[in-house]
């Protein structure tokens, strides 16, 4: 698989269309129209995600993952991109659920390629009801998987983004996410930042 780039691939971690879809997609967008970013987006909204029940099949086969579903769709998107935009909405405290089995499934083209996201980029968002509802810890759980996997973490830096964009919503949706100025603006930061590595090797 050739790495494109100038890629940038959102993964949308929210079963639902609303706030953390807007985001991500706002994220994309500003990429594109402002840097010049060529944009993918896929989404856990409707798609079929098993656990990964670790099994080693991934390990002894070095074939990827046991499982046939919709992640078979994912993993070449992975591999192709330079920059990887994960976003969750706040789920009890913490990142979703469906983002979380995602991260899991991860473990098969690892198994296969253990380089497969070596020196990609790697940011990350989460968008909550509450002021206070989880995001840090969200995203924080979000950079422990880059960290594992050799990807290089970026964030806005400080003042407004410090580990990556957090938005709230005040419980209103997508029209919460579109009203929280802060919050998209801790996004364009990110966004700005990672602008700035696209030419590194």
């Amino acid at each position: 698989m050739v790495e494109n780039r100038n890629l940038i691939l959102g993964i949308c971690g929210s079963p639902r269309k609303q706030a953390t879809e807007f985001a991500v997609q706002y994220a994309l967008k500003y990429a594109a129209e402002k840097y010049h970013f060529d944009t993918d987006f896929w989404t856990v909204r409707a798609k079929e995600i098993k656990f990964c029940i670790h099994c080693d099949y991934c390990i002894r086969e070095k074939k990827g993952c046991v499982h046939k579903d919709d992640m078979q769709e994912l993993y070449p998107k992975l591999e192709s991109a330079k920059f990887l935009l994960l976003g969750t909405p706040v789920f009890q405290g913490t990142l979703s659920g469906q983002l979380k089995t995602i991260m899991d499934r991860c473990r098969a083209i690892i198994a296969k390629d253990s380089e497969v996201f070596k020196n990609k980029f790697g940011m990350a968002l989460a968008v909550g009801g509450d002021r206070s509802g989880g995001q840090e810890i969200a995203i924080r759980s979000i950079l422990d998987f880059f960290q594992q996997n050799h990807i290089i973490s970026l964030s806005g830096g400080a003042f407004g983004a410090n580990i990556g964009a957090s938005l709230w919503t005040h419980d209103k949706g997508k029209e919460g996410v579109e009203q929280d100025e802060e919050g998209l603006r801790s996004i364009r930061k990110v966004i700005k930042r990672l602008a700035e590595f696209r030419s590194m090797p």
